[in-house]
Formats: C-alpha cells, sequence, structure tokens
C-alpha cells in the first residue's frame, strides 16, 4: 500500500508539473520553429521580447526536472528544447557572406601579421637556399641534375644553348613551356603543403623543404644568367612567382609556428600550444590555397600573352605590393584611421 501510495504521488506531481508549465514550453518551441524557419521579422515585437523570458523558464523547468528525478524522457526534451533557445538566443547567426567577409577582411591578414617573424625567417631561406644553388651549379654544373628533378629540367641543363633557352621564355617552346608551368605549379603547390604538414616534427622539414625549394631557383636561374638572360627569367617567373613563393614562404611559416610550439610549448601543454598555433596556421593556410589560385590564373593567362620583360616585372611587382599592403600596410592605415 505505501509503495502504490508513493507511485501514485510521483505521477500526480509530474501531473501537475507538466500542467502548470507545458503551456509555456509548447509556446517557445513554436516560436523557435518560426524564426528557424523564416527570420526574426516572422514575430511580432511581443513575441520577441517573450521569447528569453520563455527560455528562462524552459531553463527553470529543466532544472526542477533534474532536481526531482522526474521523468527521464521529459528531461531530455526540455534539454533539447533549451539547447534550441540558447542557440538562437546566443549562438552566432552570421550568413555565408559575413563570414567570407570576415575571413578576408579580418582573419587571414592577422594571422599572417602574427606569423611575421616565420613568415620573414622562411623567405630569408628561400633566399639562402637561392644562393647557395646558384653557387653549386656555377662552380660545378654537375651539381645542377642533382638539384633539379628531370621532369622540371625538361631536358635544359647547363650545356643547352642560349637560343633553346630563350624560347622556353618567348614562346619559341611553347610545349616545353606548357608542360614546365604546369609542372612548376604543381610543385609549388606541393611543397607548400609539405612544409605546412611536416612542421609538427619540431620545424625541422619545414626550414629544409623551403631551403631545397630556393636551391631549386638559383640552379634555374644560374643556366639562364649563364647564358646573359638572367634578367628575362626573372621577368618570366616573377609574373606569377611573387605569389606563388609567397605563398610558399607563409606555408612553411605555418609550419614553423606549430613545430616551435610544439618544441618550446611555456607554461602551456604541448597539445594545448599545438592547438593554439594550429588555429592561426589554418587560417594561414587558407589563404595560402587562395595565394596559389591566384598564382595558378596568372601563370595560365601572363605566359602565353605577355612577351614584354616590363610588363612581366610590372605585374610581378605589383601583385607582390599588393600582398603585402594587403596584409601589413591595411593594418595600419586602419589603426590610424581610429
Amino acid at each position: 500500500m505505501t509503495l502504490s501510495a508513493g507511485t501514485d504521488a510521483v505521477r500526480q506531481s509530474l501531473a501537475s508539473f507538466r500542467q502548470e508549465r507545458e503551456a509555456d514550453w509548447k509556446a517557445f518551441e513554436a516560436l523557435l520553429a518560426r524564426v528557424e524557419r523564416r527570420a526574426p521579422r516572422a514575430l511580432s515585437e511581443d513575441e520577441l521580447l517573450s521569447l528569453p523570458l520563455l527560455y528562462r523558464s524552459a531553463l527553470s523547468s529543466l532544472s526542477v526536472a533534474r532536481a526531482t528525478s522526474l521523468d527521464s524522457a521529459l528531461i531530455a526534451y526540455l534539454e533539447a528544447l533549451c539547447l534550441r533557445g540558447y542557440f538562437y538566443l546566443y549562438g552566432a547567426r552570421r550568413s555565408l557572406r559575413a563570414r567570407i567577409g570576415d575571413f578576408f577582411l579580418q582573419d587571414w591578414p592577422a594571422a599572417i601579421r602574427d606569423l611575421w617573424r616565420e613568415v620573414w625567417t622562411s623567405v630569408g631561406l628561400t633566399v639562402i637556399g637561392a644562393i647557395a644553388g646558384y653557387w653549386l651549379v656555377a662552380a660545378d654544373k654537375r651539381w645542377y641534375d642533382a638539384i633539379i628533378a628531370p621532369s622540371l629540367a625538361g631536358g635544359r641543363n647547363p650545356d643547352s644553348s642560349a637560343e633553346a633557352l630563350r624560347s622556353v621564355l618567348y614562346g619559341g617552346g611553347d610545349h616545353f613551356l606548357s608542360g614546365f608551368a604546369a609542372y612548376l605549379f604543381t610543385h609549388n603547390t606541393q611543397v607548400s603543403m609539405l612544409a605546412f604538414a611536416l612542421g609538427f616534427a619540431f620545424a625541422v622539414p619545414s626550414v629544409l623543404i623551403i631551403l631545397m625549394n630556393g636551391c631549386m631557383l638559383g640552379a634555374i636561374f644560374q643556366i639562364y644568367a649563364a647564358k646573359g638572360l638572367g634578367f628575362e627569367l626573372g621577368g618570366w617567373l616573377s609574373i606569377h612567382g611573387t605569389t606563388e613563393l609567397f605563398a610558399i614562404a607563409i606555408a612553411g611559416a605555418a609550419g614553423m609556428r606549430i613545430g616551435t610550439s610544439i618544441a618550446f610549448p611555456g607554461e602551456l601543454t604541448r597539445m594545448a600550444a599545438a592547438a593554439r598555433a594550429g588555429r592561426v596556421a589554418a587560417t594561414a593556410m587558407i589563404g595560402v590555397t587562395v595565394m596559389l589560385l591566384f598564382a595558378g590564373l596568372l601563370e595560365g593567362i601572363g605566359r602565353q600573352t605577355i612577351t614584354s620583360d616590363l610588363a612581366r616585372y610590372s605585374i610581378g611587382g605589383g601583385m607582390l605590393a599588393l600582398w603585402i599592403c594587403y596584409f601589413y600596410l591595411f593594418r595600419m592605415v586602419g589603426h590610424g584611421d581610429r
């Protein structure tokens, strides 16, 4: 008799609890369904004002239900209802256009500024590698075959004539030019991904990859400079090269940030330091993808239609200035306006 009386009391308590508050739950659920399907303007002013009140009422009901161990199905229903209400009232409700705008106007430039030490270290490593590659090939042309892959060389080597090398730059060797440019773009994309992905190994692979990429650039430049075509090669490469090489430098910087954060986590654990560095590095790498797409467009159009050295240098220099202003000067101007 006592057990039956206790069960009846619980049922009466649950029924009373539902009867007193269920109308508010249903009203809250109906309002959420309307704004989720359409927009806040679908509600009247009074309905909008009632949303936070109904949300607090649902939270109060959930607290009571948990404290008194009422029906588990009711608790699950109230938890789901409160979660929906929380995401609507306090969650970020931004359109895809707004998020893309935030990325290009704030997130990406901020990530590059945060990586400025690593970026310019990567640029310096590229220059050092290029000087080393140039010097090695100049000292002994056998180094050229050790540095440059056969698929990239395309039959061009230190023994090629000036006429053969010139034909590559000004359209006479169109078949090789297309293959060379396509390989160069693919190669630089792979270098960017590897420099970033292998950075976790204390940044050592990222440094080596950036140095090797610079060596390849220097080795190619040397065989053209030896035939008096260094200026011409610089113009041909600069159309897309300033964007592409800057993208590789940023990718290397992203890998270095992760690697150095793991090697020197400071007061954080290694996992926490890597996670914090990874957020900045991942944002930068999304931007690297955008830069490589731009470089591909410049390469595909510029190398076929532009043969003036002055125009090539102007485009390459202009793109480099554009990226530097976008990443660094834009921030300075913004702060000055405040």
